[in-house]
């Protein structure tokens, strides 16, 4: 877009959105249903309970790390697109694309139908609705939440509001029943491998779950342009963001820690549920079943709130999908990005119903594309600082070129483990992209 058609666009992104609503957005999507699924993970790979807590506590300072990076980005250039942006003024239209284009087909939409299997999993267990109820409700909630989006974003930011309040006080209920209610069964011993034969690859993979449930802090680079105060609080939402996501992470597994060991977790397929039923009996079950679903449905609400920004950003650029650019003036919000979006990760719903292991099918192909482009991001920040060294940068990442170092290597760490673990689950990926860069030349 020209320089004086940027002023005179009436119909884009408005700086509506005040600091506590960005900083609500990001801890909601980031503290979602993988802390119940990742700790007995994390302890089974874990040599003791030490490390156990310091895998946690890494997790949070390699995010605070992405998070000093994605600041100067998104200081620098705030733009709705966020990492869409940050990739296309460094590497240019035809590789932003692809990363909007992946975004779009497999790794935002898969994160979408993700989230609302879990829901609809647990939802299912406390009110079945026949074979199908777990892909029913997933559906349901996706096509509910894709609406609430649609109506204007306040509408939108204040139900997510409404489900941090209670996700607070679920977190709440989890710990004080963790460290205050003494257990009512007695656990079982449970066999796990020897810490003396725990090597680094096994910590490794304990990192790998824990960057897993970390992950999401960085779609607040897709609000940039719709704070109040302007892009120069990116800094301050995200760290901030990062250190609250910390304390909640620490304190809730501190809470199964203190109950069902560092063994049970890693025994445990469940270790919310476990938990619950060792306090507070079947009563505890049921409520931890709601509180998954709310932060499940927490997750969801601000998944699909930034991921329909990125398609918006997408449309914007690329005139074959120029319907994808529509900005809603009154409703604030990109209505046909939202509506494809939703539709696709219908789609995927339905395709997982009748696809007995569409979780972990999905997980192989969207994670090497996810850490990908992660590393290139990551990348953008020394291109961007040797290609453009005089726009106003309101942050700067502190020991530069050390902590965006770190960063990088950590990403390529990252996509080098999910290559290694995903084989050819990784080629599906690679072949989207590939349709992808095809399309592209079509602008």
């Amino acid at each position: 877009m020209k320089e004086e058609d940027r002023h005179t666009d009436l119909a884009a992104p408005a700086p509506v959105l005040r600091l506590i609503d960005a900083i609500v957005l990001i801890v909601g999507i980031v503290v979602g249903a993988g802390i119940f699924r990742t700790p007995s993970v994390v302890a089974a790979n874990s040599p003791d309970q030490f490390w156990f807590i310091a895998a946690w506590i890494l997790g949070g300072g390699v995010s605070l790390t992405g998070a000093l990076c994605y600041s100067e980005l998104s200081a620098a250039f705030p733009n709705a697109g966020g990492d869409y942006h940050f990739l296309k003024t460094a590497f240019g239209k035809r590789f932003s694309f692809l990363f909007a284009w992946s975004r779009v087909t497999v790794t935002q939409t898969g994160s979408i139908a993700l989230l609302a299997y879990i829901a609809g999993d647990y939802l299912a267990e406390l009110l079945p609705l026949g074979a199908y109820s777990s892909a029913f409700y997933a559906a349901a909630i996706v096509v509910f939440l894709t609406l609430v989006n649609i109506s204007g974003i306040r509408f939108g930011t204040g139900f997510q509001k409404l489900f941090m309040a209670l996700q607070i006080v679920g977190i709440l209920i989890i710990v004080l029943t963790g460290f205050l209610v003494e257990p009512t069964t007695v656990q079982s011993p449970v066999q796990v491998a020897d810490p003396g034969v725990s090597s680094n690859a096994s910590i490794g993979l304990a990192l790998i779950f824990v960057l897993l449930t970390f992950g999401g802090w960085n779609e607040a680079a897709y609000i940039s342009a719709e704070l109040k105060t302007g892009s120069r609080k990116m800094a301050f939402v995200l760290i901030i963001s990062v250190l609250i996501i910390t304390l909640i992470y620490l304190l809730m597994n501190l809470s199964f820690l203190n109950v069902l060991g560092l063994s049970g977790m890693a025994a445990s397929e469940a270790v919310g549920i476990d938990m619950m039923r060792a306090t507070l009996g079947e009563r505890g079950v049921i409520l931890i079943g709601l509180l998954v679903s709310l932060f499940a449905l927490t997750s969801l609400n601000t998944t699909i709130f930034t991921g329909a920004r990125a398609n918006y950003a997408l449309g914007k650029d690329f005139s074959p999908l120029a319907f994808l650019g529509k900005w809603d003036k009154k409703k604030s919000s990109p209505v046909n990005s939202l509506i494809l979006q939703g539709l696709i990760a219908v789609v995927l719903i339905v395709f997982g119903a009748f696809t007995r292991n569409g979780f972990e099918a999905m997980v192989d192909f969207t994670a090497p594309v996810f850490w990908f482009f992660f590393l290139c991001t990551g990348l953008s920040l020394f291109v961007l600082r040797r290609k453009q060294p005089d726009v106003p940068r309101p942050f700067r990442v502190p020991l530069y070129p050390v902590i965006p170092f770190l960063f990088v290597a950590l990403c390529a760490y990252m996509l080098y483990s999910s290559l290694s673990v995903t084989g050819t689950g990784a080629l599906v990926g690679v072949a989207v992209l590939l349709v992808g860069w095809g399309i592209s030349f079509f602008q």
